[in-house]
């Protein structure tokens, strides 16, 4: 006899209403009493319900967890009454900054700097504000200069599952980290290969006022 799941399914779509950061499995299972395959089913559950017309939310994955999400087909629509406000919005040189340090992480001030053409200092410390990156470690060279990441929070602004969903880079975008690095033996080009069309790139070779950073925000 088939087991009916649908207040598991209902319990899980609360509990990731009222939670603000994304759940794994094993928080949903730790929060809900539930057990983890009974977790990982009703999610299934509540996707295959979300799926119809008539629902605007959808369970998705971003930041490392689950989270209740508008639908992308709505929250076009809908994102400039109910998106970030204008002021919280990044400038397209932070964009472009921010497309770096997720292209090339982990990367220095000067790595940056050298890719960009002038000063990252501002939009190095507005990012970090932003937690949109972080301190990752530091090179092993002289000086021992700090390197930086992306964040999980870096993930939910883009609404991306992971870095290995980012778009890929095109051949000029390549050559253009790869010529800023030049003994980096992980540059971008060699970890995200080969870059397929124009509109699926990533921050592209314009200047920085002329640059878009074109990982734009799904939900700004």
């Amino acid at each position: 006899m088939e087991v009916s799941l649908d207040k598991e399914a209902a319990l899980v779509e609360t509990v990731l209403f009222l939670e603000s950061e994304p759940l794994d499995e094993a928080a949903l299972s730790r929060i809900t009493g539930l057990a983890r395959d009974v977790v990982e089913a009703a999610l299934e559950l509540l996707g295959e319900e979300c799926a119809v017309s008539s629902r605007g939310l959808e369970p998705v994955i971003t930041g490392g967890g689950w989270i209740l999400a508008p639908k992308a087909e709505l929250w076009e629509s809908l994102k400039e009454r109910y998106g970030k406000k204008n002021e919280n919005r990044l400038s397209r040189a932070a964009l472009e900054t921010l497309s770096i340090v997720a292209y090339s992480q982990p990367i220095t001030r000067t790595e940056v700097e050298a890719i960009r053409g002038v000063s990252a200092d501002g939009m190095i410390r507005i990012l970090l504000e932003r937690e949109l990156i972080k301190e990752v470690g530091k090179k092993e060279a002289p000086g021992r200069p700090i390197q930086y990441g992306t964040t999980k929070e870096f993930l939910k602004y883009f609404r991306l599952g992971s870095i290995a969903d980012l778009p890929r880079l095109d051949e000029l975008e390549r050559d253009r980290y790869e010529e800023a690095r030049p003994d980096d033996p992980t540059r971008p080009g060699d970890r995200l290969g080969p870059a397929p069309t124009a509109d699926k790139a990533g921050p592209g070779s314009e200047t920085d006022t002329e640059s878009a950073a074109r990982i734009e925000p799904r939900d700004a």
